[in-house]
């Protein structure tokens, strides 16, 4: 994966969270990186749930963004996001990857899946994105 690139302008919510993106445009895939601190942790003092959805519901509208093609990078909504929590984190480097599994020219569906440093998966998720003008 390419080192993240400023490709785009900086969401309110990135800025605020604080996470990376890096897009591979060849491959259709975006990566959502976070180096977890104590404000990203919830009262288990593990990264809190929202965060691991926006991290997901990112990664997989980033390559939904890819897979219309074109630049600048497609803009999209997201009509549907079912996510599965599989284990916690407390510490280090997480990373959500997207992926597209198919769609067509207004509506994609992406999938997601995040996992920590060690390669342990931390939850994924899958996406309907529509594209917008």
């Amino acid at each position: 994966m390419p080192s993240p690139q400023p490709e785009f302008p900086i969401s309110g919510a990135q800025g605020l969270i604080g996470y990376e993106v890096a897009l591979d445009r060849q491959a259709g895939r975006a990566e959502v990186i976070l180096d977890i601190m104590p404000h990203h942790l919830n009262r288990n003092e593990s990264l809190h749930g929202g965060i691991l959805a926006m991290m997901l519901d990112s990664a997989a509208g980033f390559a939904a963004s890819l897979s219309f093609g074109g630049d600048p990078l497609a803009r999209v909504v997201t009509v549907s996001l079912t996510t599965q929590f599989v284990a916690a984190v407390q510490a280090g480097r997480v990373v959500a990857t997207g992926n597209v599994a198919g769609g067509g020219r207004r509506i994609t569906y992406a999938d997601a899946e995040m996992r920590d440093a060690a390669g342990t998966l931390i939850a994924k998720a899958s996406g309907v994105f529509k594209r917008v003008s």
